[in-house]
Order: structure tokens, then C-alpha cells, then sequence
């Protein structure tokens, strides 16, 4: 599986690679070995010694204790301007790292992640199905999303209860973006999904109250959608980004 992961990834000589979690170091190991300028976050302070003496006298690793859920990646790179990222991600706050990630697309140029598989399907989830929800409609607003292939639980020690995926993400704003208030459209998806069972009508009438109070100014929630052209008995899964975005310029 490394020899999988190091293969999707290709390290280049002299570029700036970003590794979120490097354990015990079997990844990080190949990835220096490749000449890459290498940046590791390690959230573990007991792994971090280990790290050190292995990696001792490696001009090209930069080991940081840090805590990749409140890391400023853009600043992590500095001289540089853009860098990739690699990482295996932990299952309980992977999807919080994602959004992290995303919202530092502008010095990110990609992304090789191993995700829960349940992850990778929610954000690559097409309109109209279950897997759909919030997390598919950022990436599709900040990034280009491909699963490349899927990892079994055997190849883990200890082994876990569920499958991973490794993901290849190419950070860029979708060209739909342009002058969106994008605070604003987060707010509107958010809301949009808040009870996935419920319309989109319903869940927009029912939006927390400071979102709620502007659709109301813009005429109610059902006004709102014929602005944008969403039928109001819809679930939040059937909207594709452009309506999302729809619904948005119409409340601004």
C-alpha cells in the first residue's frame, strides 16, 4: 500500500510536500528518500522523539509537533507558494481536517489522502443520491475529487472496522464561484441539509435565525426558490452546486 500511495503521489525532487500524521515514519521514509522538501505534522508528542532520531541529519525533513486541525498550511510552506499534501487520516476527525485543507486551497496544489471509505463516497456523490450532502457540495465548490483505489482493513495493524480509500483532490474554485458571497452560500447549504428527510423548502423555513430573517426579507422561503428555480418539495441531495449558488445570489 505504500508503494501504492508513493505512486499516486510521484514526489518530485526540490517540491514542497505536506505529510499530516507521519506515525512511525514508513511513509515519510519514502517520501524523503525521494529528494522532496518535506514538512511532517505529528499531533503525537510520543512519537515525535522517534521521528527525530530516525530521521536525524535529513536537511530535507522538517518535523513539526503540531496539531494539523488548527495548522496554517499557507504559512507551514513560506518561502514557497504552493505545495501538495499527502496524508493518511485519522477516521474520527478526517472530515474536519478536509475542510481544514479546503479552506487553505490557495497554496495547495493537491492532495493524496486515505480516507474512510464512507468519506471518499459522501464527497464524490453525484445529485440525487444518499451519499450526498454538505461536505460533496465544498469539494465540489474548492476542488476536483478522483478515488484512485480502496484499502482493506488487513492492511492496517491494529486492524480496523472499515475499509479506507485514497483520494486524489485538486484544489481550485469551481468558475460557477465568481462573484458569490460564499459566507453566505455555506450558511444556505448548511441550512439546506440540516434535516436531510425534510424538503428544501421546510429546512430553509427553518433556517437558524439570522438566515432566516433574510430569506423572510427576500420574501419567504418559497418566493426564494422560484427565484432560483428549485422546486420546493426537493431534498437538499437532488441540488447541484449551480443551484446551491443560485439560491444564494438570490438572497443577496
Amino acid at each position: 500500500m505504500i508503494d501504492r500511495i508513493i505512486g499516486a503521489v510521484a514526489p518530485r525532487e526540490g517540491e514542497t510536500i505536506i505529510e499530516i500524521g507521519a506515525g512511525h515514519g514508513a511513509l515519510t521514509s519514502r517520501l524523503v528518500s525521494s529528494g522532496a522538501r518535506i514538512i511532517a505534522i505529528e499531533f503525537d508528542r510520543h512519537l515525535v522523539p522517534l521521528l527525530e532520531e530516525k530521521f536525524a541529519g535529513r536537511e530535507n525533513l522538517r518535523l513539526m509537533e503540531a496539531d494539523a486541525l488548527a495548522a496554517d498550511f499557507c504559512s507551514i510552506i513560506e518561502p514557497e507558494k504552493s505545495a501538495r499534501v499527502v496524508a493518511n487520516l485519522p477516521y474520527y476527525i478526517s472530515t474536519a481536517i478536509l475542510q481544514r485543507l479546503i479552506e487553505h486551497h490557495s497554496c495547495l496544489s493537491e492532495m493524496v489522502l486515505m480516507l474512510q471509505r464512507e468519506v471518499v463516497e459522501r464527497i464524490t456523490a453525484k445529485p440525487a443520491t444518499r451519499e450526498r450532502g454538505f461536505l460533496t457540495v465544498l469539494v465540489e465548490a474548492y476542488a476536483e475529487a478522483e478515488s484512485l483505489f480502496d484499502v482493506a482493513p488487513t492492511s492496517f495493524r491494529p486492524v480496523p472496522k472499515v475499509w479506507s480509500t485514497v483520494v486524489r483532490m485538486r484544489p481550485g474554485k469551481h468558475e460557477a464561484l465568481a462573484g458569490t458571497d460564499e459566507a453566505l452560500l455555506w450558511k444556505v447549504v448548511s441550512a439546506g441539509f440540516a434535516q436531510r428527510r425534510k424538503t428544501i423548502l421546510n429546512n430553509l423555513r427553518n433556517a437558524p435565525q439570522g438566515l432566516r430573517e433574510r430569506i423572510e426579507k427576500a420574501g419567504g422561503a418559497n418566493l426564494l426558490l422560484d427565484s432560483a428555480r428549485v422546486l420546493p418539495q426537493r431534498r437538499a441531495e437532488t441540488l447541484t452546486l449551480e443551484e446551491w449558488i443560485e439560491l444564494a445570489r438570490a438572497l443577496s
